[in-house]
């Protein structure tokens, strides 16, 4: 699909996300060797939007499965509609009584509907769950396991077959392979520490915090109605936030609904108020409001103010105001 790298990040561009060049070449490597890509990176720092960016600059379906613990192979797999079977008996049942009336034993009888099992066993009461959906297509998917970290070990372990040779074992049915290979995408915010088998069988990405040139680019992609200056303020200030020991450092996502607030909110800089009122929305722990309000009683945002210019362009942004403790 893709020709060179260069053309990996303009089509991730037209897709709105600004990718790096380790994260085009990665990209481009995982579909020339067609092996899955496992990305790992903070929460929120946009590995599920470099899936879905990459299945829209393919023009291809994204399938999604979302990991949590206690994931098994019947929801991410298949399960068979019982009810619809019951019905299908019952609305056949003049059938099977044709079908059976001649038998002279119960034996007989067995062996006679066990060769209509195919009927009550096909794929019309198969139900697909992501991973049979992805194999199964008719077209090139996209497969996205999203958070394979909160998944547990046996079902890690159960994904192998599918990443090794995209195919699936179905008791009833035998083997299905994939009429398409998928590209698969795992993300993990590394919340445990991932098999070796797993990630042999994977190419590795890691996605952090980006720099604040780069997530400038960002907020001016995402958000092209808050002017550059308020931009370049709110960036700096959640670039300076991720340096504080805190409980949950503000995500890019998180800068993205911050910069979205902010235009809602008809804000024109960053002043004390603003910041009481929005602090909230980058900070989702009282200790780290806390932490923040302690610890970032002043700074100044943006560049340097040049010697001579004028005081109604100060980007500086107030002490960030302390909230008072509550009265017992």
């Amino acid at each position: 699909m893709f020709k060179d790298i260069s053309e990996v990040k303009s089509a991730l561009a037209a897709q709105q996300y600004i990718a790096t060049d380790e994260i085009a070449t990665v990209v481009y490597l995982a579909q020339k060797l067609q092996k899955p890509l496992l990305v790992e990176g903070p929460a929120g720092v946009g590995k599920t939007e470099l899936a879905k960016a990459w299945a829209g600059a393919a023009k291809q379906e994204l399938i999604r499965l979302q990991c949590y613990e206690g994931l098994d192979e019947t929801k991410a797999l298949y399960e068979w509609e019982y009810a619809k079977q019951m019905l299908y008996t019952q609305l056949l049942r003049d059938k099977l009584h044709d079908l059976l009336s001649d038998s002279k034993t119960l034996a007989e009888a067995a062996d006679k509907l066990a060769d209509e099992e195919d009927v009550f066993f096909s794929k019309r009461f198969l139900l697909p769950r992501p991973l049979l959906r992805a194999i199964v297509s008719e077209t090139p998917t996209h497969l996205l396991i999203d958070e394979i970290d909160r998944a547990d070990a046996e079902f890690e372990a159960f994904l192998l077959e599918v990443l090794s040779d995209f195919q699936i074992s179905v008791p009833e049915l035998g083997t299905i392979k994939a009429q398409h290979l998928p590209v698969v995408i795992l993300t993990s915010n590394n919340t445990r520490e991932l098999s070796e088998a797993l990630k042999r069988r994977c190419l590795y990405l890691y996605i952090d915090y980006p720099t604040a040139e780069a997530e400038l680019r960002i907020v001016k992609l995402k958000v092209p109605d808050l002017s550059p200056q308020l931009a370049k303020q709110a960036v700096e200030l959640v670039q300076r936030l991720r340096k504080l020991d805190l409980k949950k450092h503000p995500s890019v996502s998180e800068t993205i609904d911050w910069a979205r607030a902010l235009v809602m909110l008809n804000s024109k800089s960053l002043d004390q108020k603003t910041l009481e009122n929005t602090l909230t929305v980058l900070l989702k722990h009282e200790h780290d409001v806390m932490r923040a309000q302690r610890l970032l009683s002043e700074f100044t945002i943006g560049d340097e103010k040049e010697e001579g210019e004028d005081d109604d362009d100060d980007d500086t942004v107030p002490p960030l105001p302390r909230r008072s403790s509550p009265k017992r």
